[in-house]
């Protein structure tokens, strides 16, 4: 049951404070976005974040070891550091920022969880309280007969914080409790000092008190008792597992997450995690996993502008608090893009702040893989191009030597998908299964194809595009290079691998490779023959395949380290990545809703051959035919009925377009949208009046993937080609020739229905960019001033020829 949970206290306040809140952060929480039966719970959502099913409970007493395990956890402490909870100007409270974390915290504490708050913010809630009655309480002579710049300048004394947090901690807690009721949830405060912690029989009373809580479903908000507690003893805290100093809330929120055994703690700051030295600072690097002996790695900067510990504090906290088999994340709670959903990505597994982890990986770390490529990849393009090919031409040979190992990693992909998977009950769907299989021939042709692109590898890298004359001894010319750092995405087909590992060597690229987890095995044993190929020439960490957990949005926000991000698999894997990618460019295609229309001059011989090709010759491809576009004039016709009946030989379900269906008494089911990619043995059918009409349609409801017209006529053929705006145009031929290896360009790393900066089939030339090389003798430009004694030429040089052996 979601809880539905009421408390009473500080209602005149609270009274008085809702109506502000509504009026600003908390405006989006209305009531009608409460959850309204438990009945529902399964498929409702909050704040786009969905309810989740996963099995909460777990024994503690060892961290977990991997972010995704973070989405079990059932306990949470989440610590509010002081910059998190204070304005910047130090004196009141960040109302926004609070309003998105109680949000947060309302939302897991109504997945089932167990949340505890650990806050900072009533010094700076009480200076400001107190800063106002020491203003109210001038005398009005004083106000008068002071000028207003002297009335704004008028001295403050300086406030003790102790007295600033007896003002504060009442208003401080009103406030979460305003917050908290918009979301039906009762919070609870505790008030701690150390003794609480080192006296036994008050550590048993709170041990008791939150357990309590918690078993109510109340959601306990401590803080330190600030009015009371004395200095902090320096350097006396974090010596064990059972020693701590309550020294600042960094402290608390460990000795809390240890001592009530919980399973996360997440420590909020105004710095995105933990840096290997100081945040600001030149080449200073996020650190993703903090390990256990890792300190010294590290060099830490000042404490926060705020609050009483730094980045040491937090780190020294963290590993207490991870001793004692608490997991715990340092992220940033300040930053407008990100605070408002920090504690669910968090706790969903995504890669945000520092994980600290207690397991160290046997492999490097993704960031580590990307470094490497880049280095790999640089180095790779200073290689001579027979070098380059050199490389490719053993790769090639190694796919068919090694073919008994790489079919017998591959028949244990084949096995494991045909079970169901651990995690959905599924098994993998019968296209994925096709895509996955590898064979001799396919392993053949993937050897044919690593040939030809090795053969155009050697005019690739370093071609002169452009020699320019700017002026006498100033020689200006632009080269291709390549793109950097490749990120490609793919699903099932292993063979994908092989081929654009190949087209990375011939351009130069460094390669990420991130394959579907149920082509694991011929993926591992695929990569290794491309790093054994790339050892001859000393470049083996060039190509890097990630086997880390990261999910593909954490690869999409490593914009320091990806040039460009190619998808390979499904329209809704291109479109998620386009979704998550940050600040990198992404080069794919939507979707691959491609048409044929047949004209009514059409070749009968000719139609059936080419629809059967197109649809029924590999129906999962991006480049199969999706909608049949047919001339009115061929309805009823022989053709016509040769055409239905090969579909229907074929069992290929058709779908009819509103056009179409309104020609026919019994017709099929009429197709929901125009704009559908089927993936299968499914086929729209919608009926045009002209050739014109035809590439409206295609126009309005294709994806500028491949669309063909079946013609003899030659004019109309050419009117065609020339006006559908699509990145593969045809004319009788079969969709399905849109790909890279059948265009002769080797292979292809992907589809392409962009405008910039590749378009259809990619192969070598897509993956290079250029850059300008200027050769000169002591030019200044002054010299081409109005007073100068040089003048621009800009005149044309010719070009090397192209290697075209």
């Amino acid at each position: 049951m979601l809880r539905q949970v009421c408390c009473s206290g500080f209602q005149p306040f609270r009274q008085r404070l809702l109506p502000w809140l509504q009026s600003t952060a908390l405006s989006r929480s209305r009531a009608t976005d409460r959850v309204q039966s438990s009945a529902i719970r399964h498929v409702r959502s909050w704040s786009n974040i969905p309810f989740i099913t996963v099995p909460l409970s777990r024994t503690h007493g060892k961290s977990f070891a991997h972010r995704s395990e973070l989405k079990h956890a059932k306990r949470i402490v989440v610590k509010l550091g002081s910059a998190v909870v204070t304005r910047g100007d130090e004196c009141g409270l960040a109302l926004g920022r609070l309003a998105s974390i109680v949000e947060q915290v309302s939302v897991l504490q109504n997945q089932g969880r167990e949340m505890m708050l650990v806050t900072s913010g009533a010094v700076a809630f009480g200076k400001q309280r107190l800063r106002h009655e020491i203003l109210l309480s001038q005398s009005v002579r004083q106000a008068l007969h002071s000028g207003q710049n002297q009335l704004k300048e008028m001295a403050i004394p300086v406030l003790e914080a102790r007295a600033c947090a007896a003002a504060g901690q009442s208003g401080l807690m009103a406030l979460y409790e305003a917050m908290f009721t918009q979301y039906s949830i009762c919070a609870a405060q505790i008030l701690v000092t150390n003794l609480d912690f080192h006296d036994e029989q008050k550590r048993r009373n709170l041990n008791g008190t939150l357990h309590e809580l918690l078993r109510m479903n109340i959601v306990p908000i401590v803080n330190t008792n600030d009015a009371v507690v004395p200095p902090a003893e320096p350097n006396s805290d974090l010596q064990g597992v059972n020693v701590i100093s309550v020294k600042d809330n960094d402290s608390l929120a460990a000795r809390l997450a240890v001592e009530m055994k919980t399973d996360l703690l997440i420590v909020l700051s105004d710095v995105e995690g933990l840096f290997d030295s100081p945040p600001g600072s030149d080449d200073a690097k996020l650190i993703d996993i903090f390990y256990p002996g890792d300190q010294q790695s590290v060099t830490f900067g000042t404490k926060s502008r705020v609050g009483m510990g730094g980045m040491e504090a937090k780190v020294k906290a963290a590993l207490w608090a991870l001793q004692g088999g608490t997991s715990v994340v340092i992220a940033n709670g300040t930053h407008p893009k990100v605070s408002g959903h920090v504690i669910t990505d968090i706790v969903e597994g995504k890669k945000v702040g520092t994980f600290f982890s207690e397991v160290k990986p046997a492999g490097p770390t993704v960031e580590q893989q990307g470094e490497m490529a880049r280095s790999g990849g640089r180095m790779l393009a200073t290689l001579e191009p027979e070098q380059r090919a050199e490389i490719i031409h053993h790769l090639a040979d190694l796919l068919t030597d090694q073919r008994e190992e790489i079919l017998l990693a591959n028949k244990k992909d084949l096995e494991e998908a045909e079970g169901k998977d651990q995690v959905t009950g599924r098994r993998l769907a019968a296209p994925l299964l096709k895509r996955l299989s590898l064979s001799t021939s396919k392993l053949n042709s993937l050897a044919i194809g690593l040939r030809q692109i090795a053969a155009s590898s050697q005019d690739s890298v370093g071609r002169v595009l452009r020699r320019t004359r700017i002026a006498k001894n100033l020689e200006l010319e632009q080269v291709t290079v390549p793109i950097g750092v490749l990120l490609v995405i793919f699903e099932s087909r292993p063979d994908c691998l092989p081929q654009v590992a190949a087209l990375a060597i011939a351009s130069g690229n460094g390669l990420l490779l991130k394959g579907g987890k149920e082509a694991t095995h011929s993926n591992r044993i695929l990569h290794l023959l491309a790093q054994e190929a790339l050892s001859i020439h000393g470049v083996k960490e060039a190509i890097q395949l990630v086997n880390t957990r990261e999910e593909v949005e954490d690869l999409c926000r490593l914009d320091k380290m990806i040039d460009l991000i190619i998808p390979r698999g499904s329209s809704q894997l291109v479109r998620d990545i386009q979704k998550a990618a940050k600040g990198i460019p992404v080069m794919g295609h939507s979707e691959g809703i491609c048409h044929m229309y047949v004209d009514s001059e059409a070749s009968v011989d000719k139609v059936t051959r080419l629809v059967r090709d197109s649809k029924c010759e590999y129906p999962a491809a991006c480049n199969a035919l999706e909608t049949l576009l047919i001339h009115r004039d061929l309805l009823r016709t022989p053709l016509f009925d040769q055409i239905i009946d090969m579909l229907r030989v074929e069992q290929v379900k058709i779908h009819a377009g509103p056009k179409f269906a309104s020609y026919l008494t019994f017709s099929p089911s009429e197709v929901k949208s125009l704009r559908t990619e089927y993936g299968d043995l499914e086929l729209c059918i919608e009926v045009v009046d002209s050739v014109q009409e035809a590439i409206d349609h295609i126009h309005k409801y294709g994806s500028s993937h491949t669309d063909v017209i079946v013609t003899e006529n030659e004019k109309t053929a050419e009117f065609f080609l020339q006006h559908v705006d699509s990145a593969c145009v045809f004319w009788n031929a079969s969709t399905r020739f849109s790909d890279g290896y059948r265009f002769g360009l080797g292979a292809e790393v992907g589809i392409s229905t962009s405008r910039i900066h590749a378009r259809g089939p990619v192969g070598l030339e897509g993956l290079l960019t250029t850059k300008w090389l200027l050769r000169g003798q002591d030019h200044v430009v002054s010299d081409f001033s109005e007073h100068g004694n040089l003048k621009y030429l800009h005149e044309n040089l010719p070009v090397p020829q192209r290697n075209t052996n």
